[in-house]
C-alpha cells in the first residue's frame, strides 16, 4: 500500500505534525512547495494550517495540478487557531480534481499570535498519528 503525505506550513505547525507521522510509518513527508510528484498513491494525506479561515493559496495551486487517476484516497489533517476550522477549501478541490476525500477530518489548536501558545503540542501529534491508523483499517 502506498502512502504519500503532503504538508504546506507557514509557521512550522504542520512540517511537525506530517514529520511526526511520516516517522511513524517510515514513509516521507513532502512540502509541497518542493512541486513533489505523486504516482500510484493508495492514500494521501495532506496536512497544512487554516490562515484566516481559509487554506493557504499555495496548497489549493498545488493541489489543483494533482492527476486523479494517481490517488485513490485523500485524507486531510489540519491546525487552526480557532481549533475546529476545517478545510474546506482543500476538500473542494481535490473533489472538483475527481480525487475522494473522506467526510471525517483531523483537527487541532494551532497556534497564532497569543492564542493557542505551545501548539501543536504532543499530545495533538499522537492525536494525528491515532487518526492515521484509524484510517488505515
Amino acid at each position: 500500500m502506498e502512502i504519500a503525505i503532503l504538508y504546506y506550513t507557514k509557521l512550522g505547525h504542520s512540517k511537525k505534525i506530517a514529520q511526526a507521522i511520516a516517522q511513524e510509518f517510515q514513509v516521507k513527508a513532502y512540502d509541497i512547495r518542493a512541486n513533489p510528484e505523486l504516482n500510484h498513491v493508495d492514500m494521501l494525506y495532506i496536512v497544512s494550517g487554516i490562515y484566516g479561515g481559509r487554506s493557504a493559496p499555495e496548497l489549493i495551486e498545488y493541489l489543483r495540478t494533482l492527476d486523479h487517476q494517481q490517488i485513490k484516497q485523500a485524507w486531510l489533517i489540519t491546525s487552526s487557531g480557532g481549533k475546529i476550522t476545517p478545510a474546506a477549501d482543500v476538500r473542494l478541490v481535490l473533489r472538483e480534481r475527481g480525487i475522494p476525500v473522506a467526510d471525517e477530518e483531523f483537527t487541532c489548536q494551532g497556534a497564532i499570535l497569543f492564542f493557542g501558545i505551545g501548539h501543536p503540542n504532543k499530545v495533538d501529534i499522537q492525536n494525528a498519528i491515532k487518526f492515521v491508523k484509524r484510517t488505515m483499517q
